[in-house]
Order: C-alpha cells, then sequence, then structure tokens
C-alpha cells in the first residue's frame, strides 16, 4: 500500500474506499451553498484537498458513474491528471451534459480519485516501425463485421 501526504482543509472527513476492492476514492464537494450547473455549463469545484504524491505516482480523477448515468454530469478532461509535484487544492472541473439544470449539494461526492503508479519514456526517433497484423486500424477495425 502506497502512503500519500494530505492536507484536509475541507469541512469532510478524507476521501474514502466505498467498497472492499474499490479502485477510486470518492471526493466531496467542498462549498457552502448549492450550486446549480445548467445544460452544458461547467464549473470548477473545490475539494479542500492538497496532496503529496510520491515521484511516479499521479492521482487520476475519473467521473461518478452514478452521476453520469442518473443525472448526465461527468468531467470535462476525464480522465483529469495530479502530478506527483503539484502541491495546489484538488479541484474538479465538472460539466452538465444533460438537459436539465443539475444542483450541486455542498459535501456531495463528485468524482473519484485513482493513485497509479506512470512510467516516464524516452523518444527514439525512426523511420519505420515493425509490422503487426492490425497495421494502421483503428476506431472499431478489430470488431466483427
Amino acid at each position: 500500500m502506497q502512503t500519500v501526504k494530505v492536507i484536509n482543509k475541507s469541512a469532510y472527513e478524507l476521501p474514502k474506499y466505498e467498497t472492499l476492492n474499490a479502485a477510486g476514492l470518492d471526493v466531496r464537494a467542498n462549498i457552502t451553498e448549492p450550486i446549480i450547473l445548467k445544460p452544458l455549463e461547467r464549473t470548477l469545484v473545490p475539494t479542500g484537498l492538497y496532496v503529496e504524491i510520491p515521484e511516479g505516482y499521479e492521482i487520476q480523477v475519473r467521473p461518478r458513474s452514478g452521476l453520469a448515468a442518473k443525472h448526465g454530469i461527468s468531467l470535462v478532461n476525464s480522465p483529469g491528471t495530479i502530478d506527483p509535484d503539484y502541491r495546489g487544492e484538488i479541484k474538479i472541473i465538472l460539466v452538465n451534459l444533460s438537459n436539465n439544470d443539475f444542483e450541486l449539494k455542498p459535501g456531495e461526492r463528485v468524482a473519484q480519485l485513482v493513485v497509479a503508479q506512470f512510467t516516464r519514456i524516452e523518444w527514439k526517433e525512426v523511420d519505420s516501425l515493425s509490422e503487426t497484423s492490425r497495421g494502421e486500424g483503428g476506431f472499431g477495425s478489430t470488431g466483427v463485421k
């Protein structure tokens, strides 16, 4: 298990895993008044959380499936990435993709945070790539015809 240092300036407990095998920690809106999100409108939602992520790790910010399915609420940059050298407040960019206004309440769970290890690469410029059976096929090219 990896440790992540956190400062919690929110009015709520730290994000937690809701089930034993959950990959994401639910994060809450640290707001004092409801926010009305109109159709196709987006807003930056503060969480009151500040983190120190270990080198070689990131926190991915992902939508909550319940908000997406029931209300059409998602994230503009999904998944968002919080880099290990960022020390500012975690904020969530919510968007309303439905045709109805959505009321975001104080303390509502707005996104999931997933901690993931990453590898940095070094580019090697070449004139050609190895051949594969797929080749340049993309966007549904491996599906049944």
